[in-house]
Order: C-alpha cells, then structure tokens, then sequence
C-alpha cells in the first residue's frame, strides 16, 4: 500500500492530519465502527473524563484494527465526534500523538454533536483502515 498526502495548507500537518490522501496499491479495506468508552462486556466507562473517554474510544478502535489484522498505521480516514468539542480539545494530543507514533497522519473530521447514541459517552471515532 502506498500514501500520498495531499496539503495544498501546512496548518493540518501541524495539527497532526492530511487534508488529503490518496491510497494506491492496497487490497483490504475495513470500515470500523464508532467506537466509544464501553468496556469489552458493554458497559459505559468514565462519566465525565473526556481524557480517559478518548483514550479508550482509541483503545477499543486499535481493537478492531487489530482483529483485522491492522493497527493505527492503516488508518486513512477518521471521523471525532464529541459532545463537548472545547472539552476535547486539550486531550486532542493523546490522539495525535497515538497516531503520530503509528507514523499516520490521516485524514479527519471533528464534529460537535448534541449527544452520542450511549448516555454519558462524550466522544466517539469512527474511521476507515486500508491494507
């Protein structure tokens, strides 16, 4: 598989994402989920902590990918989707830095949402992996 990103602005690379990017050569394709702070037996985890939200809405995403038989590194399109987005923003790192060390910067939306589909749950991502 081979990545082009595409930064017609250097302000998102910065900010740790591609405006673009174009993926060639790849064979398998996984569209993951959103995915939030529940625990493996379903169970909303860290009322309150958008930290701690974020960082296992991560965890249970490299899940997935792992399953799959990838991790962060195959992550070409990720969707944030928050309840509060001026909470998420200082915790924002713990995410980029988690995909900077997979060496990925990809392409991604944040949106600010009235709620998400669990009570409680104040992040979620949803992406799209390429092999």
């Amino acid at each position: 598989m081979e990545r082009t990103a595409i930064n017609p602005v250097a302000w998102s690379a910065e900010m740790g994402f591609n405006q673009g990017e174009i993926v060639s050569g790849h064979t398998r394709t996984l569209f993951i989920s959103g995915q939030t702070a529940m625990s493996r037996d379903g169970r909303p985890q860290h009322d309150g902590d958008m930290a701690a939200q974020l960082a296992l809405s991560l965890d249970n995403m490299e899940a997935v990918l792992d399953e799959a038989g990838m991790g962060l590194a195959n992550i070409v399109r990720l969707n944030v989707y928050t309840t509060d987005v001026d909470a998420l923003f200082p915790h924002y790192g713990v995410l980029a830095a988690r995909l900077g060390a997979a060496g990925v910067a990809p392409t991604t939306t944040m949106l600010g949402v009235v709620r998400l589909a669990i009570p409680g749950q104040m992040v979620e991502l949803e992406g799209t992996a390429v092999m």
